[in-house]
């Protein structure tokens, strides 16, 4: 494909996006299939000539997209938004022609720095306290400061991951390493039974046990159910240091990993604001 190619073939492809964006909601949001049912529509070995643009585009209706969940349906409410909008396409349009791997400073600048804030931007957006901020207002560095994780699930472990990062700096043995001192072993994570299941994975990869609570009748953790096991753990000695859940208060301690993939952009609208006449 040559830069006029590209042109053309660039131009159809926005069509055909605003054409599948604007007829969406006409589609069955889950498909209508069974496992394995790709493999027989396509050839066994890859293509030895590049096929048309077409030719490809034919495949995607008749080979893609009766097996796609269409995520970003009006008619869709499992997991978690889509975030789907045509700013965000049409931004990874120009990050893809960019291409640039921005894990450093050095390697990109404008990734790093952009990265930095606008996750202070969200963070002013939802009225988190000052300490969340990379810069506070006064334009010195803070304490705190955001990174964008390639997924929920990603997010998840490295929170976790923090969190006993954390604990095990705390507990340390001043005579020894926290391995030494039996730290990993009595660490305890805590999440709703209604929680994803990235959340017990996380806890898989960093070696540390899982208690996952009852929910009430509305599918909700409640601070008394978290405050029971958070005692009795102790009790028998082991160290409660990570909660994962959508809302929560400070009381225990605890690293409190927030999975606002509702909640989040929920509190941004000026109707969760206490204070906003809207809410009243």
């Amino acid at each position: 494909m040559d830069e006029e190619e590209f042109r053309r073939c660039g131009k159809e492809m926005v069509d055909y996006i605003a054409d599948y964006l604007s007829t969406i909601r006409t589609r069955p949001v889950y498909p209508d299939v069974l496992p394995g049912y790709l493999r027989p529509m396509i050839p066994a070995e890859p293509p030895r000539t590049p096929e048309t643009f077409r030719d490809v585009m034919e495949d995607v209706e008749r080979v893609i997209m009766p097996g796609v969940t269409h995520w970003s349906s009006p008619h869709f409410h499992a997991y978690f938004p889509g975030a789907n909008s045509y700013p965000a396409l049409l931004g990874d349009m120009l990050s893809g022609a960019i291409g640039c791997i921005g894990f450093s400073w050095a390697a990109s600048p404008a990734c790093t720095e952009l990265e930095t804030v606008m996750l202070d931007w969200l963070a002013r957006t939802l009225q988190l306290p000052s300490h969340f901020l990379a810069c506070g207002d006064s334009g010195e560095g803070g304490s705190g400061g955001g990174v964008i994780q390639g997924t929920a699930s990603e997010a998840t472990l490295v929170a976790m991951l923090a969190a006993r990062n954390r604990a095990m700096r705390l507990g340390q043995d001043p005579q020894g390493s926290p391995g030494e001192s039996g730290i990993l072993a009595r660490l305890v994570a805590y999440t709703s039974e209604q929680a994803h299941s990235s959340v017990e994975r996380a806890a898989m990869f960093a070696a540390v046990r899982i208690r996952k609570l009852p929910t009430d009748g509305r599918c909700s953790l409640r601070g008394d159910a978290l405050s029971g096991a958070v005692a009795t753990d102790r009790a028998a000695g082991l160290v409660p240091f990570f909660v994962s859940s959508s809302l929560s208060r400070e009381r225990e301690g605890l690293w409190m990993h927030i999975d606002a993939a509702y909640a989040g952009s929920a509190f941004i609208c000026p109707s969760s604001d206490p204070s906003s006449t809207e809410s009243r």
